[in-house]
């Protein structure tokens, strides 16, 4: 049987001869839909402003964001005002009692980031999750105050404001404190947690109190107050960070951990400090990459990834072929691989950064590379380097203004509402971000990362995380800002919508909702989104020896703003796996 062969989206359709005969009338709308350029099926993204964008994972807080804009405030005003807002409109993730990282590209070209990963207290030790006999209690460091880490969200939005903000402190706190106090309609994600999550979270008191009002999970559309809540943040707004941790806030968190058998004194909370660090940077073809370092694994494993696959013709792959899925997943591997070997807290250890980065060491790590075969995750130990040693439930949220700064922020209280205990009188949940220390060496934490020897438990320490706020240049000018929940899958993600928009010139809403894959080297699994794979795609990758399973959930959710060359207007577009919300004007 003979066929005609028609590229499309860089693969390849194959249609049987006699299909056509006779019957090209009929079949011709679809031969012109296949000959079609990617661009021509492009999807709208979800806002598009001319002068300024903020896209996170609540539309509310998004529209506060862009509120600071209009105002005249910055990008890193409308990041920070964003935070906070999303302390009140997304408590399963967004949080003043956790931290996370912020990347900056200013308009002038500098690049830099802020560090405000929570810390371990002083009282923490390397085997304070184990028993009597060296066994882990998993409990320990995910379920209530002892899983919680000195939190650092308030400390690095105000060092992100105060170097580089231009409006006051209390005009970026207090809309957020005006939607606590007010109140706003409980959504159906918001509901449905509390559903699902409802005998975690009764357990603890003042958990309840807030969202089990007469001991029944907030009603859908009901109107949802948060009186204590609103108190701390005007409290922050007027006092500045200092009060947080050092004033009557601290004084809250550390009644509820003596109350609950936690850690944290008025010691931790007082020494702790945010960090400005310089940010990773590399190139990917033809665009330059600026994300985040240590004690983020993220930015590291992303260049890893990314500069492997440069050594691999992508766009010549199908999208999604055995081939390209092969790739993608054999770079993953080694990356994870290197993630457990070398990187952990700066102030704690030499990280060989630069080497890791570079295009010598990721030419090193792909020599074993088979385009026949997989290599096993049990051979695939990590680099030969002389001389050296995220949560599901995470919130990302991007800004561009009107000047060109662009801000990139992932924060986190890992665990789906953290550690499940909010603090009394003050109105916000708590982390469990312990769990992200190796709590056993060869052991994995709640997203089933394997911790090594350099993120060991040390009192002071961070706790290596997989966060990657990540902005991208072409020709240096802004070309993306980009960042996603996900624990290990966050890295994941961005690398493939970069690549979707590089190697697969999709616009940013199809390279933000392409179903994704994942590899995370242990387990030796190419996890999959449902109907990513077609059956012979996964039978092909099967006989390479790959083991390819469908996840129940969804992998990442990367919310973007993509700023078109030709007219310089921000497409603002927020992934669809996940609730979320974009603003422009």
């Amino acid at each position: 049987m003979g066929y005609m062969q028609i590229k499309h989206f860089k693969t390849y359709v194959l249609l049987p001869l006699p299909l056509l005969r006779g019957r090209l009338p009929l079949l011709l709308p679809l031969l012109l839909l296949l000959l079609l350029p990617t661009g021509s099926l492009a999807r709208n993204p979800d806002a598009v402003g001319r002068r300024g964008m903020v896209v996170s994972g609540n539309l509310m807080a998004s529209r506060i964001g862009l509120t600071i804009l209009r105002r005249g405030g910055n990008a890193i005003d409308a990041a920070v005002a964003t935070g906070f807002a999303l302390a009140v409109t997304e408590p399963r993730a967004g949080n003043i009692g956790g931290g996370g990282f912020m990347v900056i590209r200013l308009a002038d070209g500098t690049t830099t980031t802020i560090d405000f990963r929570e810390r371990a207290p002083a009282a923490a030790g390397r085997d304070m999750y184990l028993d009597g006999n060296g066994q882990i209690v998993p409990e320990l460091s995910q379920d209530g105050v002892l899983a919680t880490g000195v939190p650092g969200s308030v400390r690095g939005y105000a060092l992100a404001r105060e170097k580089y903000g231009t409006l006051g402190w209390n005009t970026l706190i207090a809309p957020a404190a005006d939607l606590a106090e007010n109140g706003y309609a409980v959504g159906y994600q918001l509901h449905s947690d509390l559903v699902e999550y409802e005998d975690f979270l009764k357990k603890y008191e003042a958990t309840a109190a807030i969202f089990y009002p007469k001991s029944r999970p907030l009603r859908l559309n009901a109107l949802f107050k948060q009186p204590d809540l609103a108190a701390t943040l005007r409290r922050i707004a007027a006092d500045g960070a200092d009060e947080f941790y050092e004033g009557e806030t601290a004084g809250l968190i550390v009644r509820q951990m003596n109350a609950s058998g936690g850690l944290i004194t008025m010691a931790d909370l007082a020494n702790y400090q945010a960090v400005e660090r310089p940010a990773v940077e590399f190139d990917y073809r033809d665009v330059h990459v600026i994300t985040m370092g240590p004690p983020s694994g993220g930015g590291i494993a992303l260049a890893q990834i990314l500069n492997q696959l440069e050594r691999v013709d992508v766009p010549d792959l199908g999208y999604h072929s055995a081939g390209h899925v092969h790739a993608m997943a054999e770079a993953q591997k080694r990356a994870f691989a290197d993630r457990t070997a070398y990187l952990g807290d700066p102030d704690f250890i030499k990280v060989p950064v630069q080497e890791l980065i570079s295009d010598d060491y990721a030419a090193r790590r792909w020599g074993d590379f088979s385009e026949l075969w997989a290599t096993p995750g049990k051979d695939v130990a990590n680099g030969d380097l002389a001389g050296a040693y995220e949560s599901e439930y995470t919130t990302h949220f991007s800004v561009v203004d009107r000047h060109g700064n662009a801000v990139s922020v992932t924060t986190t209280i890992n665990g789906l509402y953290g550690c499940g205990v909010a603090v009394a009188g003050a109105g916000f949940l708590l982390n469990n971000e312990m769990d992200d220390f190796t709590i056993k060496l060869a052991n994995r934490n709640m997203w089933s990362l394997v911790g090594g020897v350099p993120n060991l438990i040390e009192p002071g320490k961070r706790m290596l995380s997989s966060m990657t706020p990540t902005i991208v240049t072409r020709d240096d000018k802004l070309m993306l800002v980009t960042g996603s929940p996900g624990g290990g899958r966050i890295i994941t993600t961005v690398a493939q919508v970069i690549s979707n928009l590089v190697d697969y010139e999709m616009d940013i809403k199809q390279a933000i909702d392409a179903p994704r894959i994942h590899h995370q080297w242990l387990p030796d699994i190419i996890q999959t989104e449902r109907f990513t794979l077609s059956r012979e795609t996964r039978q092909q990758l099967a006989r390479m020896g790959h083991v390819v399973q469908e996840r129940d959930g969804i992998i990442g959710a990367a919310n973007s703003i993509y700023i078109d060359p030709a007219n310089n207007w921000k497409h603002g577009a927020f992934d669809s796996r996940r609730e979320a919300g974009a603003a422009g004007y």
